[in-house]
């Protein structure tokens, strides 16, 4: 008894589904569902510059490769040997992001509120990366475009944007 109703419901199943592969437009049915693929490293082409505003970097990522992949929607940004990172705005999950090929993102980092907080630390370097699973890439105060070092406290990151413009308009939105 078990093995004939087993049998009753496969022969069911199978049935059910030839006639939604039937029923399915022309060719959609025999492709399966595609999936962006994870970004590698070795496509990725990381950026970092101090923008007019000595409180704000903006970091970007191009792919380099010739296909569309994923990074993760938070950028990752951690300072010289200060503990943890910058905070996503608005805060939020990791999730991935797609980059086109040859494309290029970018997000805003506002180091620190007041460049003349009393509480602000100074870092000769700060770490980029576009996906939590890869080690980034450094940059020093002097790529970045500063002579002196960079104030860091509290520091925050717009997700990934389109544009530099788009990025800016996030973070003031978020921040002020």
């Amino acid at each position: 008894m078990r093995i004939r109703s087993f049998l009753t419901v496969s022969t069911a199943a199978t049935a059910g589904a030839a006639l939604l592969l039937a029923a399915a437009p022309q060719g959609l049915a025999a492709q399966p569902a595609a999936k962006t693929p994870v970004c590698k490293a070795k496509v990725l082409k990381l950026g970092a510059k101090q923008s007019k505003d000595a409180r704000v970097v903006h970091i970007s990522v191009k792919n380099t490769g010739a296909r569309t992949c994923t990074i993760d929607r938070l950028p990752v940004v951690t300072f010289g040997d200060l503990d943890g990172a910058a905070l996503p705005v608005p805060s939020g999950e990791s999730g991935p992001y797609k980059v086109g090929a040859g494309k290029t993102v970018y997000a805003a980092v506002r180091t620190i509120a007041d460049l003349k907080d009393p509480q602000a630390r100074r870092v000769g370097t700060i770490t980029v990366s576009a996906n939590p699973n890869l080690n980034g890439r450094t940059f020093t105060a002097k790529q970045l475009g500063s002579s002196k070092k960079v104030k860091v406290w509290e520091p925050v990151t717009t997700w990934w944007k389109p544009s530099k413009a788009v990025a800016d308009k996030a973070l003031k939105k978020e921040v002020g």
